[in-house]
């Protein structure tokens, strides 16, 4: 073995010794705490941070298209500049014998003012087919929804926070206002109509449940003067996460027209930051266990001193050199071990329970801890990663066993005479 059991003995008496025994009880005690607070932080900090960004990605994989593709624009016979798609239906049937396209469904878009009880406010409507919107996987389950989207044919479905600023419920009516309505002889005037409210839903993300609309395809057409075209047409992949170089050339060859875009290319920089930002976090979190790890140092160095007598005797009896930095080292090791260990403990349970946490920490404050409409997402996310646990545990370790061997050295390399000299 590589430790014997005579050295585990030593180690252990020395580490649950009284300080009037010359032990180091208090500092093993201080050493052990600040450990597993420093582990206990640095999972909760990885844990949330892997929760913001599963969520982001997330909410953008399941409410938004995977690749957007439409028509750069074109002067049309009259003069005006068009960027509608007219053969949308070809171009959808198409997408949809791809390999890798769940689905392929065109979209007529547009901002327009909502009012209801006396309130008005600024939505992002999308006109899409009933079939289709069933492929949008953060409105068919979302955190939250009320009414039957079963019903969409009816009506519109909006999200939690436009029915709240409108103050509105499934079978209400909400009014929709558009600028560029009806064209008569004395100009365009603007189109005004009611919709029933048919359909409700949060999925999660302020910016979207704040602002998105959605409208049955036909009605969006009449609505938005797109009698014969479509905005754009939205693909849906099976596995979005990775979007293959061969898709995106086979888009371009098939529909030299239009152009596209990923879901990537308008969410990469925000991701990006994501990760710029976890990488710092870890980094000053990572300090904090090595400052935590100094405590052991403090404390083994108290442990040499205070056993200055007992190594003397130790070295004069046959014990060697390797065998004293052995117990030393093993009383050190020990208390990172162990620290580490209850730091994994508690910050997985809080990483667990860390809604009902945080419900009681606003609670107590008072409320308004977390606001949405700042954070973007509904409630604070944690999801614990096995690879954040697994570089937690053996960063903790790694820090705890490398300041150990230099205070375990200095008394292995403590002279016997001297030890014994005023003995």
């Amino acid at each position: 073995m590589f430790f014997s059991n005579f050295e585990f003995l030593i180690a252990w008496r020395y580490l649950r010794a009284k300080r009037s025994d010359g032990g180091i009880s208090a500092m093993t005690w201080i050493s052990l705490i600040g450990i597993t607070l420093a582990v206990m932080a640095l999972i909760v900090t990885l844990a949330v941070r892997s929760g913001f960004r599963h969520e982001f990605v997330e909410s953008i994989l399941g409410a938004n298209a995977h690749i957007t593709l439409y028509n750069s624009g074109k002067l049309g016979s009259t003069g005006g500049y068009s960027r509608g798609i007219e053969n949308y239906k070809l171009i959808s049937e198409k997408l949809n014998g791809f390999d890798s396209v769940l689905n392929a469904a065109p979209l007529v878009k547009g901002q327009l003012m909502a009012s209801g009880n006396g309130r008005n406010i600024g939505v992002e409507v999308f006109g899409i087919q009933k079939k289709d919107l069933m492929f949008t996987k953060k409105v068919v389950e979302p955190e939250k929804s009320y009414g039957d989207l079963e019903n969409f044919t009816d009506g519109l479905a909006l999200g939690l926070g436009v029915a709240r600023e409108l103050g509105v419920f499934v079978g209400d009516k909400v009014q929709l206002t558009s600028p560029d309505g009806l064209k008569t002889a004395f100009g365009t005037s603007p189109r005004v109509s009611l919709f029933e409210v048919v359909y409700i839903f949060q999925v999660g993300r302020y910016d979207i449940d704040r602002t998105r609309v959605y409208m049955p395809f036909k009605e969006a057409q009449i609505f938005f003067n797109r009698e014969n075209s479509a905005d754009e047409v939205e693909i849906t992949l099976f596995k979005p996460e990775s979007i293959k170089e061969e898709l995106k050339q086979k888009i371009n060859s098939t529909f030299p027209q239009l152009s596209y875009w990923t879901w990537r290319d308008s969410s990469g920089a925000f991701l990006q930051a994501l990760e710029m930002e976890d990488n710092v976090m870890f980094l000053i979190l990572s300090i904090l266990v090595l400052i935590a790890s100094m405590n052991i140092v403090s404390g083994l160095i108290m442990l040499v001193k205070n056993k200055g007598k007992d190594i003397g005797v130790l070295r004069t009896l046959g014990v060697t050199q390797n065998s004293i930095l052995k117990i030393f080292f093993l009383c050190g090791v020990s208390v990172g071990v162990v620290g580490t260990v209850f730091g994994l403990v508690f910050g997985c349970l809080i990483t667990f329970y860390i809604e009902p946490i945080f419900d009681l920490l606003d609670y107590i404050l008072g409320g308004g801890v977390w606001d949405p409409s700042v954070r973007y997402l509904s409630r604070l996310p944690a999801k614990l990663e096995l690879t954040d646990v697994i570089s937690t545990v053996c960063l903790s370790l790694f820090l705890s066993f490398t300041v150990t061997i230099f205070p375990a050295r200095r008394a292995s390399k403590m002279n016997p005479v001297e030890a014994l000299r005023h003995e």
